[in-house]
């Protein structure tokens, strides 16, 4: 699964990327470097709600759906995963015409030995930004309050590389791709779960500190790498 991750650029970064652009109805709230992003906290996506074009959205990690009792929901999903979301309830409808682009520059996991187990860093040749593949949904309050809106992360089998530290991986889209994944009209299963597949390209990794266990530690010292006999 895929429960940490990073994303050290800006907001207008992130647009260019994705070809997305912003909603000046529904302006993007304030984002910070961030070192360890954690479940349930705001997150950078691009989306296509209503228009043809993408725009940024703020997004709470952690699916919501727009027909789920938020008191009842006992989880809110980090992750799904892509071989089954076109079957299951929480993300059928959102597998379907829902798709997101979520932000991000490396991700954690941990690899298991002996000891225990490691945390690693992981991410692309240069730290390039980058999308995971998302699912979005919005749910709105009785009180006719605003829009809330949520995401999970898509995962799949890992690739050569990551088989070496875990046996799943997020799936993170090859830009080409970006377009197809966004487009709510495109509801071809098989299709949506090939442009899911494991990532094809170059990866760096390596051992970080065990501070990165706990949410409250955010800073660049996670990502610096470590000596994991020693941890």
């Amino acid at each position: 699964m895929c429960s940490r991750y990073t994303q050290h650029h800006d907001a207008d970064q992130v647009a260019r990327k994705f070809g997305a652009k912003f909603d000046p109805n529904r302006p993007l709230p304030s984002f910070g470097l961030g070192y360890n992003i954690a479940p349930s906290q705001l997150v950078l996506t691009a989306a296509r709600r209503h228009a043809a074009t993408p725009t940024m959205v703020g997004m709470r990690w952690g699916l919501l759906p727009h027909w789920a009792d938020p008191e009842t929901l006992k989880t809110r999903p980090i992750n799904a995963r892509v071989e089954t979301a076109d079957k299951l309830p929480l993300f059928r409808a959102s597998f379907k015409s829902k798709r997101c682009l979520i932000a991000a520059d490396g991700f954690y996991e941990w690899k298991q030995i002996e000891s225990g187990k490691i945390p690693h860093y992981i991410t692309l040749p240069g730290g390039d930004l980058f999308a995971f593949a998302g699912l979005w949904d919005a749910w709105k309050p009785e009180d006719d309050g605003d829009l809330v809106y949520t995401c999970t992360i898509l995962t799949t089998e890992p690739n050569d590389f990551m088989a070496g530290i875990h046996n799943r991986m997020p799936v993170i889209l090859a830009p080409e791709n970006y377009s197809e994944w966004l487009d709510p009209e495109y509801h071809d299963v098989e299709g949506l779960k090939r442009l899911a597949r494991p990532w094809r390209g170059d990866m760096k990794a390596w051992p970080v500190d065990k501070m990165l266990n706990s949410p409250n530690n955010d800073n660049r010292s996670l990502i610096k790498p470590v000596d994991a006999d020693r941890q």
